[in-house]
Parts: C-alpha cells; structure tokens; sequence
C-alpha cells in the first residue's frame, strides 16, 4: 500500500469534507436564527408550516434526505443539483432545523425582566434583540452548538451516499483495495483532528464570553 497515495487522496477528500463543513454552517446558522423566529411567532401561517418544516427534518434520517435530494427532487420540480450542491443544500436544511431551535431554547430563556428593562430604557424590540437578548444568547447556546458543529464534522461522512468522494468514502476503497485497516486508523486521526479545532474553538469562545456570567 503506498502510504504516500493514499495521503493525497485522503487530504483531498477531507478538503471535500471541510467544503461541506463550512458551507453548511455558512448559511444554516443565519437561516436557523430565521426559523427560530418563525417558531416564536404567534402567527398561525407562520408559526405551524416552520414547526412542521422543523418535525421534517429532526424527524427523518439525513441519509435520506440527502438521497430524496438528489434522486427525487427532479421528478418533482425538474431542477437537478450536482451531487457536492445537493449534499450542501440537504445538510444547510437539516442542520438550520436543529440550530433554529437551539436558538429558540436559549431565546426562550433569557428572563422576561431583561425585556422589561429594555422597555424602560427607551431600546426598540430591534435594540432589545440585537444588543441585549442574543449576546446572552450567543453565552447560553455554546455547549449545545458546540454539540452539534462535532455532529456536523462526522456527518459530513454521509454525503457518500450520492457519491460525492469525501474522507469516509476514499478510506473504504482504499480498504477495499488494500484489504488493510490502517486507512480506517488514519481516517479516524483526521476526523480527531477536526474536532480537536472545533472544541479548542468553542472552548476560547466561552472562556471569552464569561463576562456575562
């Protein structure tokens, strides 16, 4: 087996994998503060399509997901996405969906006296939010969102489904060809190694927001 090879190939497929990575947090964070928002609405055309957008999603398996994506969404509307964007576009909906109530838990707990003194210091409900309510809840929802960005590095392995040729996906053919297990090892190092950032990452974060305590 050379070692040299399959090192390439297997830092290629973890930039694939880091691809994925980032893009879903790019646009999934922003979208699930938005469905959170939807979710706390007391509007009923607003309120229920959100919490049955956010049942679809937590309430099947991303595999399958990421499969009706690519297989099934141009038999339906005629738009067919190549195999890298259908797997970002299903991981951005699935993963706003656990964000958006991650936000809305940590909303939902900030005291009803921080808005009332809000209230009496003359801040619009836009000041409230913007200045008062989320750097609290940015404080609040660390661990839990620390949580799932580690979920997010490992799940990254599904998008092999659709055959999109990320880490998980180059170390099986090369334990196929090899009949080894010592790309699975490696694999394991590279996954270990990502994760290591993030929690370093998040660990910084918290340390720096401590003020609010």
């Amino acid at each position: 087996m050379n070692y040299t090879v399959l090192l390439s190939q297997m830092l290629q497929a973890t930039l694939m994998s880091l691809r994925i990575f980032f893009s879903t947090l790019l646009f999934s964070v922003p979208l699930g503060l938005l469905v959170a928002a939807g979710r706390r609405s007391k509007v009923k055309a607003v309120n229920l399509p959100v919490r049955f957008y956010i049942l679809l999603m937590r309430g099947t398996p991303l595999m399958l997901q990421l499969l009706f994506i690519f297989y099934g969404l141009k038999p339906l509307t005629g738009i067919q996405l190549d195999r890298v964007a259908a797997a970002q576009v299903a991981f951005l909906l699935n993963y706003a969906a656990y964000f958006a109530e991650i936000f809305r838990g940590g909303i939902d707990a900030v005291p009803a006296g921080q808005y009332e003194a809000a209230r009496v210091l003359g801040f619009t409900k836009r000041q409230t939010f913007f200045r008062i309510v989320l750097p609290q809840v940015c404080k609040m929802i660390l661990p839990p969102m620390s949580n799932e960005f580690i979920n997010l590095v490992k799940d990254t392995s599904l998008a092999q489904v659709i055959g999109v040729t990320e880490l998980l996906r180059v170390t099986s053919d090369w334990v196929s060809s090899a009949v080894s297990m010592a790309p699975f090892a490696i694999a394991a190092v590279f996954y270990l190694l990502m994760n290591a950032v993030v929690t370093r990452c998040f660990t910084v974060a918290e340390a720096r927001m401590n003020y609010y305590r």
